[in-house]
């Protein structure tokens, strides 16, 4: 699923933390568990790098 439709099911703590740790090589288990519940898949314990283009670029305004 494209992160553009899951990220608006993601809580706001774990948008924070993917905002304040882009690029980040491993996500924490609170964010892993938010993504995946909200419809995103986690590859190798972090997201890919367009979807971390995404939230460094566009997430804001889909908030």
């Amino acid at each position: 699923m494209e992160i553009h439709l899951w990220w608006l099911e993601m809580d706001l703590a774990a948008k924070e933390w993917l905002r304040e740790n882009l690029g980040a090589a491993s996500l924490p288990d609170h964010v892993l568990a938010a993504v995946t519940a909200s419809g995103g898949v986690v590859v190798d314990g972090t997201l890919t790098t367009r979807e971390w283009e995404f939230i460094e670029t566009q997430s804001e305004f889909v908030d």
